[in-house]
């Protein structure tokens, strides 16, 4: 933005708003009441008019008459001869009092003077005070165009590669980033090109933002960071002009790391959505390609963004020139747990009896963000409970606390509802346990809890499983269907508690047809027309299934034989295990909670 044109645009602006205020004021002074002088003289006859002031100007005979009526109401009106209609009001009505004062010009011209200009200086003093708030003290009244990428204080703690868990192969891959920004005549010498920009993809929570920071604490280079929504404006134009000051002061600075976290909100698929793009993020898109494709030869700029939705990304900015590497940042496995564990247990005092490594197997789906926020609810538990350090029983409930919610213990509930959970309950935790890919039981209850779930049923998986096969995905079906069957036996009626279990199965069961091609009658085609995966408004409108009539009946049936055959299956095991539900529903309503121990006992 240029100061001296916003600095004429706001002198404009000044001196438009005065001429406003002068004639608003003088049609606002000028208003007069449609008072004629025959029509004071006919009240004056008519004994209304109770005294009357005559103004008159000191140069010339003429002035203005104000008229007292009833009421303290007055009515003015201008007369060509002051003196004369004196004379003339004296005729009529010889009892009137009338008072006459010279007209004082230099007292209207402060009034005018007044009404004029301090509203002009209240909006003035508001303008310079909206400047001032907005950094414009050079002159710049609204400094949009200026990017708002934040330069991290060189002075605070660095986090490096130490402060990262679980991402062994992610962090040597930036390791070649940082050795570039260390040396970077070592790769030039050679004719090496290193990326212009690495993309990190993965769920939330795994560390994508942490990396960066990481990367710009080993290379200790400048590194800025800023937002994907902080460049779209309502303003057309703004996010491309904000886009250039970026990188303008990222040149300034070089070498240097900037890192755009959340792209996807600026960098999604342009012609995308119902009824074409939105203008103002197309602009700073085509603006942040130019600007990426646009750097010198190894110049020390590297771009590092970070998305859980590369899919919905514009294909140019993902092309070599632009994000020339992407690393993927997924969950971390059991390991990966356990580093991380140790790494934000560290300043944390711990009991005897924590076993990080029982935790990290506890945790199977957990992220870095999960993992961090379970030791900090133990912590927090800990203190609460006014105890120096943590110990087994404040991790389990805050696992219970992040992973299911809150548990209701002062929730009253009928009896007969408890006995109804405990058999439900009893019922999953049965297979879970004869069931050998699904993992031995880790905890059940029947405290109510935050989510509206009655009771629980937990896990202990074995190890993480990177695919699913067949006969573990058909085992968790029968799992899921485990409480509805032990209701069925044990109660002459169903409830609606296993609507979740039931819509679990009904939607995996789908997928292995539809999608993993696990169906003999349709066999190795994938039916799966990807609507789960649809972000898009305008891309669903006009899309149709890939396949006929004939085809979704089969799949229905399909879906329909597999949850009838792990039906049947799971009912027949519990069947044999009646004297374990039983006894376990019993052992339930006594305690309420059990852990992996009290509930193996059982078998034995």
């Amino acid at each position: 933005m240029n100061p001296k044109r916003s600095s004429n645009g706001f002198l404009l602006l000044v001196v438009l708003l005065a001429v406003g205020i002068y004639y608003f004021s003088g049609s606002f002074h000028g208003k007069t009441e449609n008072y004629s002088y025959q029509k004071f003289l006919k009240d004056v006859k008519a004994e209304k008019v109770i005294s009357v002031t005559f103004e008159q100007n000191k140069e010339v005979p003429t002035g203005k008459l104000t008229a007292e009526y009833a009421k303290e109401t007055y009515r003015s009106c201008e007369v060509t001869n002051v003196e004369k209609t004196m004379k003339e009001v004296e005729k009529i009505s010889p009892k009137l009092k009338m008072t006459l004062k010279p007209i004082d010009h230099s007292a209207d011209m402060i009034a005018n003077v007044i009404g004029v200009f301090v509203p002009l200086a209240v909006v003035v003093f508001f303008m310079v005070m909206m400047m001032r708030q907005n950094g414009g003290g050079n002159g710049k009244m609204m400094d949009f165009g200026k990017s708002r990428a934040k330069l991290a204080n060189p002075n605070a703690k660095k986090v490096t590669f130490q402060d990262v868990a679980g991402l062994d192969e992610e962090k040597e891959e930036l390791e070649e980033v940082v050795e570039f920004l260390k040396n970077p005549t070592k790769f030039i010498k050679i004719g090496a090109r290193i990326p212009k920009g690495v993309l990190l993809v993965g769920p939330p929570g795994t560390g994508k933002t942490l990396l960066a920071k990481a990367v710009a604490g080993e290379a200790n280079v400048p590194f800025f960071s800023i937002s994907g929504s902080d460049f779209v404006e309502m303003f057309v134009g703004v996010g491309a002009a904000r886009v250039r000051d970026l990188f303008a002061e990222a040149k300034k600075n070089a070498p240097c790391i900037v890192f755009i976290d959340e792209i996807d909100a600026v960098a999604r698929r342009r012609g995308s959505g119902l009824g074409g793009g939105h203008d103002e993020r197309e602009q700073t898109l085509n603006q942040m390609l130019v600007e990426m494709d646009g750097f010198g030869v190894n110049e020390g700029i590297i771009m590092i963004a970070a998305t859980n939705r590369v899919d919905i990304l514009d294909p140019a900015i993902l092309r070599p020139g632009r994000f020339d590497r992407k690393v993927g940042v997924g969950r971390p496995d059991v390991k990966g747990r356990e580093e991380i564990l140790r790494i934000h247990s560290r300043e944390k005092p711990m009991g005897d009896d924590v076993d990080l490594h029982e935790i990290a197997r506890t945790t199977a789906g957990f992220v870095g963000a999960d993992l961090e926020n379970l030791m900090n609810e133990a912590a927090i538990q800990a203190a609460r409970q006014d105890r120096a350090y943590i110990i087994k029983e404040d991790i389990d409930k805050s696992f219970i606390k992040v992973g299911i919610g809150t548990e209701k213990k002062s929730r009253i509930v009928p009896e007969s509802e408890r006995r109804i959970t405990a058999y439900h309950e009893s019922g999953h935790a049965i297979l879970f346990h004869l069931l050998p890919d699904v993992g031995p039981v880790y905890t059940v209850s029947i405290i109510p809890t935050g989510t509206g779930a009655a009771g629980y049923t937990m896990p202990l998986p074995e190890n993480d499983n990177i695919f699913m096969t067949r006969g573990k995905m058909i085992q968790d079906i029968m799992v899921s269907l485990g409480g509805r069957i032990a209701e069925e036996l044990i109660f002459d009626d169903i409830t609606t508690g296993a609507s979740q279990d039931i819509k679990q199965v009904t939607q995996l069961a789908r997928s292995m047809v539809t999608k993993f091609g696990m169906s003999e009658e349709l066999g190795l085609i994938n039916y799966d027309n990807g609507d789960s995966d649809e972000v898009f408004l305008g891309k669903e409108i006009g899309q149709t299934r890939p396949y006929g009539e004939h085809i979704q009946t089969v799949i229905d049936e399909e879906v329909k034989k597999i949850v009838n055959k792990c039906y049947a299956d799971a009912k027949a095991m519990i069947e044999e295990h009646m004297d374990i539900l039983h006894s376990c529903s019993a052992l339930l309503l006594e305690k309420e909670r059990i852990d992996r121990a009290e509930f193996e006992a059982l078998f034995e």
